[in-house]
């Protein structure tokens, strides 16, 4: 099973809780390169507005992981997840394989169809139909980046002859977030991987997700374990200064203890655990790392 990290993006992920600097970005991705980790990743949204109308600022996500491909030698990068929304799909495809050549091959496209409607309102973007929005595009980028010469005229989205060149020099993968059936559906047809967040330990609500994943693998007429199965986990690490706003999911054992849950979700059949850092820090990837090292067979 592999593991990654999320890495800090805006509001307090920063390590005094505030906005992190493109220092901390680096700092994080570097601690996950360096400490053997397999992965890092990050979210992608203009801001975030609570329900009180408490506003977090975000860094522009693609921005970020651009420069981390070049800070970092061997992780995986991922984003977690790219809201289709906000980049045209011929766009999104073109980034894609520019990345993957900037990183020597190491990019992992996911993608969602985007939810938070304060920010979609603020940058005049439309809310309606996004999942019909999201799955035309889908279709358009997977053709595109996997060297297909792509026409295609849909409802909201219109490309002809579109192409990449140069094209990516390998099968870039795409994983989908999400689990209601449409959603899973898409999955099934288009995706590599999928995404389901998040957890603290693992338990019944994880296993029914991975369960509904396998199902919709199976009604697409795919092979058992065509699509990886990813899980994001929220880790908490006591010996630092809580968070502002610590997430009740977050596991926050031992060292030892971490590594008992890593191999339970090892043990799922979870292909590849993506965990978010309480607090977003070098010191709590390399407890992480540590942990990793305890697994049992």
């Amino acid at each position: 099973m592999k593991i990654g990290v999320m890495l800090p993006l805006g509001g307090e992920d920063g390590p005094d809780g505030g906005m992190p600097g493109w220092r901390d970005v680096r700092a994080v991705a570097e601690a996950a390169d360096q400490n053997g980790l397999d992965s890092v990743w990050i979210a992608d949204h203009f801001f975030y507005r609570d329900p009180d109308g408490r506003m977090y600022g975000m860094h522009e996500a693609w921005t970020l992981l651009s420069a981390v491909a070049a800070s970092t030698t061997r992780v995986e990068l991922g984003t977690m997840v790219l809201c289709a929304s906000f980049r045209d799909p011929g766009l999104t495809a073109k980034m894609a394989a520019t990345l993957d050549e900037v990183s020597g091959g190491r990019l992992i496209l996911g993608v969602g169809a985007g939810w938070h409607d304060p920010e979609y309102e603020a940058f005049g973007l439309p809310t309606d139909h996004r999942v019909g929005r999201f799955e035309e595009w889908l279709e358009i980028v997977a053709r595109m980046i996997r060297g297909e010469t792509v026409t295609f005229d849909g409802t909201y989205h219109h490309v002809k002859d579109a192409e990449l060149d140069p094209a990516p020099a390998r099968r870039i993968p795409i994983l989908v977030a999400g689990h209601r059936p449409r959603m899973m559906r898409l999955t099934a047809e288009w995706a590599d991987a999928w995404n389901t967040a998040w957890y603290g330990a693992a338990g019944d609500r994880v296993v029914e997700r991975i369960g509904t994943l396998r199902e919709a693998v199976r009604a697409a007429g795919r092979p058992e374990g065509s699509v990886a199965t990813t899980v994001g986990m929220i880790v908490r690490d006591p010996d630092q200064p809580s968070v502002p706003d610590p997430d009740a999911n977050a596991f926050g054992g031992t060292v030892p203890e971490l590594a008992e849950v890593l191999t339970a979700y090892r043990k799922l059949g979870v292909d590849h655990l993506i965990v978010s850092p309480e607090p977003m820090t070098p010191k709590t990837v390399e407890r992480i790392a540590e942990a990793r090292k305890l697994m049992t067979e």
